[in-house]
């Protein structure tokens, strides 16, 4: 006689959790995960346009890809600039954001208005902030070189950020804060906002000051928060191209050719795409260890 099959009430919810995520699971798959393995093989062969155009596979080399680029110096130099800017940027960020939402969580007048404010360069399209900010540095018409020739009385002329090699990054960079401090100042103050109020009068009632406060209460209460924001601004960051793109586009000289430009230019320049995916396994690579290394170690207590 045969036995009839059942689920049980947790089996059936199972499918049904399986069956929901299904659909985000296939897209997932069909246009993350695919589109990298496939980079990634594309990274061992050489790949150009005579094989796009005539739709033939490329040959595989080995990492012949990864041992020119690395003779050639662009991947070390890449990694350096691209570790730079993002190094740079999120802790700038991060510090300034969390500035203005420590003033903004108190009650200050007019903090509405100044949040909606501070969204506009959120909102701005990333290539439109580059163009403005472009404007801004050139020379020597810019807003900034009529500034510096107002203070300095027309004395300073020629003042050039993005022309020159050792400040060129540094003006992608206050581009950059520009475009990102708003969403993460108020990320932060969102998290910092669901701490609970009379928490906060304890501790002042029992004498702590501001500073206590501050490293004892607020930011151990937001770490979750601290830590999905950083690890945005870290990937944003790395993955950053319409600024450099419109302000630089790797110049003067290779002093701001991230790895996002390197990939580009090797790909959509020299129409050599393996060596283009070879740079994005790279980049890709670099970006999963650093984000997770800013995860081990921030929550490195947690783990105690």
């Amino acid at each position: 006689m045969s036995r009839k099959f059942s689920l049980s009430g947790a089996g059936k919810d199972r499918i049904f959790y399986v069956v929901l995520l299904l659909p985000a699971i296939l897209l997932c798959a069909a246009f993350i995960l695919i589109p990298i393995v496939d980079s990634v093989a594309m990274s061992f062969t050489t790949y150009k346009i005579a094989n796009l155009t005539s739709g033939t596979p490329g040959q595989w080399n080995d990492f012949g890809n990864y041992t020119r680029l690395w003779k050639a110096g662009k991947l070390q130099s890449a990694a350096g600039i691209t570790v730079f800017f993002v190094a740079v940027t999120v802790v700038l960020t991060f510090v300034i954001s969390m500035t203005l939402a420590l003033v903004l969580n108190t009650k200050i007048r007019g903090a509405r208005l100044l949040r909606s404010v501070m969204m506009i360069p959120w909102v701005i399209p990333t290539v439109i902030a580059g163009l403005l900010w472009a404007w801004i540095f050139a020379n020597p018409y810019g807003l900034l070189q009529y500034l510096v020739s107002v203070f300095t009385g027309g004395r300073v002329t020629g003042f050039s950020i993005l022309s020159n090699q050792n400040t060129a990054i540094w003006g992608v960079i206050l581009a950059a804060l520009w475009k990102q401090i708003p969403l993460m100042a108020l990320l932060l103050l969102s998290g910092m906002q669901s701490i609970p109020e009379d928490m906060l009068e304890a501790a002042v009632i029992d004498g702590a000051g501001y500073f206590t406060r501050l490293t004892r209460i607020i930011i151990p209460h937001m770490k979750s928060v601290i830590a999905v924001t950083v690890s945005m601004c870290i990937i944003e960051n790395f993955k950053q191209y319409p600024l450099f793109a419109t302000l630089t586009n790797g110049g003067p000289t290779g002093a701001t050719t991230t790895f996002a430009v390197l990939s580009y230019d090797e790909a959509f320049v020299n129409y050599n795409y393996g060596s283009g995916a070879a740079v994005t396994t790279v980049w890709l690579g670099l970006m999963i260890l650093v984000v997770f290394l800013f995860n081990r170690v921030f929550h490195k207590d947690e783990d105690l």
